[in-house]
């Protein structure tokens, strides 16, 4: 049995894994996913920061864990895995963004060939938040999801603030000499697959997991992905407290 902490990404909330919790939990595993700050709980947007993304995620940790950071929450999810290594058994980046020192949210997305994410992007001017064009949201983050699944998914994003996500992490390795794996998949429509493996390469090969799902497989394949999950954590040796 393996204990998980999911994270989601821009836009969403816990919401989104609700049916991968539920299949973690039928192949034995405890798991639980949290609502990251301005998402909502409530908070001010304006008043956010990236470090208080990592403060709830190491808030949400009482015993070590494998937390998974989807898109944008890999860069929250290393910063506090080096604020707390001893807190985590694992970092397992879901499609996400993985930082090295210096890099943030922002600097990882313009770093890429391809910009798939811009076309959509909706923000007043001046506002503390984006948003993304429904119309668009199903080709970008749902293109392997049902048409009733993807129509759900998009009518409960929410707004995400964008102070933290131009925020940069400073890292010293701690982070770095967790376990760590990544997934990338092959048909997302949101952070380009070449990009990931880009940022993948800094992990061992054995550490890669390439699948077939779009950027949301939580919705798409959450027992598939539950399944990948279980590999990993067999991968993972238990930590004593």
């Amino acid at each position: 049995m393996a204990r998980f902490l999911l994270i989601h990404g821009s836009c969403h909330a816990a919401w989104c894994w609700d049916a991968t919790i539920a299949a973690l939990k039928a192949l034995g595993h405890e798991a639980t996913a949290i609502d990251l700050p301005a998402h909502g709980d409530g908070t001010p947007p304006e008043a956010v920061t990236l470090a208080d993304y990592a403060d709830a995620i190491l808030g949400a940790l009482d015993e070590p864990a494998l937390v998974v950071g989807h898109s944008m929450a890999g860069v929250p999810l290393t910063l506090a895995a080096e604020s707390a290594p001893e807190r985590f058994e694992r970092l397992v980046y879901l499609c996400a963004y993985l930082p090295g020192d210096g890099d943030s949210v922002g600097t990882l997305r313009r770093a890429q060939d391809s910009q798939p994410l811009l076309p959509a992007i909706r923000r007043e001017r001046g506002s503390p938040v984006f948003g993304f064009d429904p119309e668009l949201g199903r080709q970008i983050f749902y293109n392997d999801c049902s048409d009733a699944v993807a129509e759900a998914a998009i009518a409960r994003l929410c707004p995400e603030p964008i102070a933290p996500q131009e925020e940069r992490v400073t890292l010293h390795g701690k982070a770095q000499a967790l376990p760590r794996s990544y997934i990338l998949c092959s048909r997302d429509g949101a952070i380009p697959p070449e990009f990931q493996r880009r940022m993948a390469g800094a992990l061992p090969l054995a550490d890669l997991h390439e699948r077939d799902w779009s950027h949301s497989p939580f919705l798409s394949d959450p027992e598939g992905l539950a399944a990948l999950l279980d590999k990993i954590a067999g991968a993972t040796p238990a930590q004593t407290v």
